[in-house]
């Protein structure tokens, strides 16, 4: 077998189809490790930490009699053991796992197919199945003027060997709402711009209140505007802009006069697009969807029997741990059989803000789109005690569930502590159980978790009116 790419998926692939007893050939091009450890997850969570750590010192003075300031000295020195961490992971999860799998042969080359040929560096390899595992890139918004500007990505953003003084963030999903917070909260003056609302694949309420969040910390954000153009000036990057109002179908009309947002760099996060071309694939007959990933069934196999594919280069649940997961389902299907199918109707998200919001199953736009029937609970974080007792009430609790049955159907947690608290929501919905069930389960007093349970009791009852732990 030969598995295409060595980051998470590629070797969650290479080692679960070594352990089945294949010989595998793993073959990366470029830094070993992938996107997660070496420019995503790991460089951008422990700087968001310390950024945390940054706002903690003046968030201290919520609680009375407090007073206090953290201050960042050195961006230089924090730079340094961000990399030092990657480092780290990167040989401990990556290369000295090799020589424990005598079935995996790491390869370095590029890769491409001819006829129906795999070649590495134009030398033939004889392999009877391949996984493709090769990611993605950030995505460039065709915006006119953008090629001549010196733009930053998520990568080159978490490189910097200087904090510049402004940013301007165009996008407000989760890579545009992260860094444009963290690089805030280290003294940068930030613009977050975006062409619907902050994270548009959760309900809108959650994206209001995220936006009066980040507001409240001085981030400026401009949501619902069309980008007409963009230039580089001796100062920096301008952006010239219009709000728009678009309806369901996605058709947009002028509603404001343009405007120009100025900044020393910017930050293009508009998400990411697979690694899917200059490979051959479509001359193999592997198909590819409208944004480049490849097209796959449930069992994770291509248009070409034999071929399967995994992790972010299918475009879709671009999560480390989806990657991870659809790889290793790859892996035994390809070895074994087509017996394991993918199934992300439990999968959670996380968006590391603060407060961070996290989400499992359907939005109620997206179950509402399905024709489903459903009923919502909205719970303000002000009715949870572990919020009021750190005097921190920013975010929302919201429950989806079917009208008829009451079974849980999904739910999004904006909590200072909620990507913790999401994984008692994917299990209740894995299996199945209903509001009432949540509403009844005993959970820990003086938790974000127990927000849930408020949140269930929420479908028919005034919470407000119960006492501590009551119901």
């Amino acid at each position: 077998m030969a598995v295409v790419g060595a980051g998470s998926a590629g070797f969650s692939a290479a080692i679960t189809a070594a352990e089945l007893g294949a010989r595998v050939a793993l073959i990366g091009h470029g830094t070993i490790g992938g996107t997660c450890v070496n420019v995503g997850c790991v460089p951008s969570k422990t700087l968001i930490r310390a950024a945390e750590a940054v706002h903690g010192g003046t968030a201290a003075r919520r609680f009375p009699g407090l007073r206090g300031s953290v201050q960042l000295d050195d961006w230089s020195a924090l730079a340094a053991s961000k990399d030092a961490l990657v480092g780290e992971l990167r040989q401990k999860k990556y290369v000295d796992l090799l020589p424990a799998y005598a079935g995996v042969s790491y390869i370095e080359g590029k890769v491409r197919f001819a006829g129906s040929e795999l070649l590495v560096d134009d030398a033939p390899i004889q392999v009877s199945k391949v996984i493709l595992a090769m990611g993605a890139r950030a995505a460039v918004p065709p915006i006119p003027g953008l090629d001549n500007v010196p733009y930053l990505t998520s990568t080159s953003a978490l490189a910097l060997e200087r904090l510049p003084k402004s940013l301007l963030v165009i996008g407000g999903g989760v890579i545009g709402v992260e860094l444009g917070q963290m690089f805030a909260r280290l003294g940068v003056a930030v613009t977050i711009c975006c062409r619907s609302r902050l994270l548009p694949e959760l309900d809108p309420e959650l994206s209001v209140a995220l936006q009066s969040y980040l507001e409240a910390e001085g981030i400026r954000v401009c949501a619902g505007i069309g980008y007409q153009r963009i230039d580089q000036t001796d100062g920096g990057g301008v952006l010239t802009c219009e709000a728009l109002s678009c309806n369901g179908d996605g058709h947009c009309d002028t509603v404001a006069s343009t405007q120009t947002i100025s900044a020393e760099k910017v930050l293009i996060a508009t998400g990411r697009r697979p690694n899917s071309d200059g490979l051959g694939l479509e001359e193999r007959g592997i198909a590819l969807d409208t944004r480049g990933g490849i097209t796959v069934d449930n069992y994770l196999e291509t248009t070409v029997p034999g071929i399967y594919a995994a992790g972010d280069v299918t475009g879709r649940d671009q999560f480390v741990y989806m990657a991870a997961y659809g790889a290793k389902l790859a892996a035994r299907n390809a070895v074994t059989g087509n017996q394991h199918q993918y199934d992300n109707s439990a999968m959670p998200a996380v968006v590391f803000t603060d407060p961070q919001v996290a989400s499992v199953g359907l939005t109620e736009t997206a179950a509402r789109v399905q024709g489903l029937e459903v009923k919502t609970s909205l719970l303000p974080l002000d009715a949870v005690p572990r919020a009021l007792a750190a005097r921190d009430t920013r975010g929302v609790i919201k429950l989806v569930a079917d009208k008829a049955s009451d079974r849980l159907l999904g739910g999004q947690i904006m909590a200072p502590e909620g990507a913790d608290a999401i994984q008692t929501l994917v299990l209740a919905i894995q299996h199945g159980m209903t509001a009432a069930d949540l509403g009844a389960t005993i959970f820990p007093y003086l938790t974000t978790v127990e927000g849930l349970k408020l949140a269930a009791q929420t479908f028919d009852k005034d919470v407000a009116k119960l006492s501590c732990c009551a119901g």
